[in-house]
């Protein structure tokens, strides 16, 4: 662990300056769907760990949020898409109040996306679909888990794992469970925050118009 790592040491200290790369509204154009790829393309490049992790955030029936990482899997001027058990804690939220969240945080590149949106469940379908490119081991374990239940200790997953397993044994595919897809944010609202020294970070913000346009704004930071 590094000296300014140290748990010991006074948090209000930790600090350092961001470098001078700079972000101009002409830098992103007027769509933010293209600069988003284009910055995640970025991150890829840049060798990140899990360039297309995001994090979630919904709320629940009394307004408290909460939030989680999960993968991108899926992005185009539709909207954002990444795939879930629907009977999850996140999709019971989503269920009752789809307006959700997202969050890109490239801390090596100093970057961060902030999407605002509403979240529609994809198509059998393209669940489907998406379905049929995990590994076996991730189809397994998306029938195995119970996401977001309690269980009694680890050899309960284990054990389910290995039902599971079993009962698909001389299945070439293993199917979709019905209750496991995919859900789309929609964004009405795209933030892109690049860095700067003094703490004087560039932030352009896209807000919706319509299907096709944006407004484009700055914002202080």
């Amino acid at each position: 662990m590094t000296e300014s790592a140290h748990p010991d040491r006074d948090l209000a200290s930790w600090r350092r300056e961001y470098e001078d790369r700079g972000l101009t509204e002409a830098d992103l154009g007027r769509a933010p769907i293209p600069a988003f790829l284009n910055w995640l393309a970025d991150a890829g490049r840049a060798g990140l760990h899990e360039p297309n992790a995001v994090v979630v955030a919904t709320t629940d029936s009394a307004g408290a949020p909460s939030t989680r990482y999960v993968l991108l899997k899926g992005v185009d001027e539709r909207g954002f898409v990444f795939y879930t058990n629907y009977e999850s804690r996140k999709a019971t939220e989503l269920h009752n109040n789809p307006a959700c969240a997202l969050l890109f945080p490239w801390h090596p590149l100093e970057r961060q996306v902030r999407v605002e949106g509403v979240a529609s469940k994809v198509s059998a379908a393209e669940s489907d679909d998406y379905f049929a490119t995990r590994p076996r081991p991730s189809q397994l374990g998306a029938w195995a888990s119970p996401q977001s239940g309690p269980v009694p200790d680890r050899s309960f997953l284990q054990d389910r794992y290995t039902m599971v397993s079993d009962r698909f044994a001389d299945s070439a595919q293993v199917p979709r469970p019905p209750y496991w897809g995919g859900y789309r944010v929609r964004p009405q609202r795209i933030e892109f925050w690049q860095g700067r020294p003094g703490r004087l970070h560039d932030r352009i913000r896209f807000d919706r118009i319509d299907q096709d346009n944006w407004v484009v704004e700055r914002l202080a930071p």
